[in-house]
């Protein structure tokens, strides 16, 4: 049992490197821990007492006057993560320039793990859904949110964006250490500023009814690398819960006609399971095509030379021959000198 401990805590929070065994056990407590839901954080009653470091420099325990503790990641630390220095603009909403097809198919990213906490925007039923509006795209949701009730951050990250933009009105924009954006759209005040720190739970303002808009509410976005894509695939609002910890971004999720749709959760386990198996086939064909490469053999065209005559002495065939050789055919004149490849 104590094993298993360690294994799992070392899996979640980076700790030294695990045997091959050990990295197996890793790999299947981590897919069973991300597929389960989280529950937005609570208040904690207690007051903070003392942090305490760990053998990692981006970990501290947190201690509290009721003798209670937790592990949290150490926001000096994290914050010096490239994510937060790349395609860093204080002013562009969308401050990437990828395409579509810039992304894979499919990956997995991990929205909270051991670590990081998670807070609700609102616990409601959204209005006003991802995809398109009276001929407009919308890219992101409408949460009931009365003037001046306090917008929490839903996740730890950084703020990129703290101003009137168009639009959007008084808009928050938070960076999170896995890549994502949220955007929080409206707001009638706002009380960070860019660059700093939040946690998830952090009062970042009061909802409102600024900028383009025809009541109070809270414009909700979810964006990876500038894609918008429906939070509905993250967060289940309804009920106030996250989905997942680790979620499975499609490419087709980043389509404004992309709303979210309850899926087959075997299907998930599977997309989830088969990211590590496409990777192994993916290095053993690479591997492949280096050994055949490796054993290639070549003929330099003499006086003489035909297709079928190098098939023969190679034993191989005209058309394996063709293959291998880009805009060589079976009518092609060989050129004294060419080389060209016939295994």
């Amino acid at each position: 049992m104590k094993r298993l401990f360690l294994i799992a805590i070392s899996c979640l929070i980076g700790l030294p490197a695990l045997s091959q065994e050990e990295n197996r056990e890793a790999d299947s407590l981590r897919h069973a821990f991300g597929r389960q839901q989280v529950q937005p954080a609570t208040q904690r009653a207690s007051k903070y007492a003392d942090t305490l470091d760990t053998g990692n420099p981006a970990v501290k325990v947190v201690l509290y006057d009721n003798g209670t503790y937790r592990f949290v990641k150490d926001p000096s630390v994290v914050a010096d993560e490239s994510v937060f220095s790349e395609n860093w603009d204080t002013r562009s909403v969308n401050p990437y320039r990828e395409q579509p097809d810039d992304l894979p198919d499919r990956f997995s990213i991990w929205i909270v793990d051991s670590l990081d906490s998670y807070a609700c925007p609102n616990k409601t039923t959204p209005r006003s859904l991802f995809g398109y509006r009276h001929g407009r795209r919308h890219q992101g949701i409408d949460l009931p949110y009365p003037t001046g009730t306090p917008v929490p951050a839903a996740f730890d990250g950084k703020v990129r964006i703290s101003d009137y933009v168009g639009g959007y009105g008084n808009l928050v924009v938070i960076r999170h250490a896995n890549g994502l954006e949220t955007f929080y759209g409206h707001l009638s005040k706002i009380y960070v500023q860019e660059d700093e720190w939040v946690n998830a739970g952090t009062i970042i303002g009061l909802g409102g009814s600024t900028g383009r808009s025809t009541g109070p509410h809270l414009h909700f976005e979810t964006r990876y690398k500038g894609f918008a894509f429906d939070p509905e695939w993250l967060i289940d609002f309804e009920s106030g819960t996250l989905r997942h910890r680790l979620f499975t971004l499609k490419r087709k999720y980043l389509s404004p006609a992309s709303n979210y749709v309850p899926e087959d959760e075997q299907e998930e386990i599977d997309i989830i399971e088969g990211d590590t198996r496409e990777a192994e086939e993916a290095k053993a064909k690479a591997e492949a095509e280096r050994k055949a490469l490796a054993a290639a053999q070549y003929h330099t065209i003499r006086q003489g030379d035909t297709l079928g005559k190098l098939a023969v002495r190679y034993h191989t065939s005209v058309r394996a021959i063709c293959r291998l050789n880009k805009g060589l055919t079976e009518r092609t004149v060989l050129q004294l000198g060419r080389k060209i490849r016939v295994k």
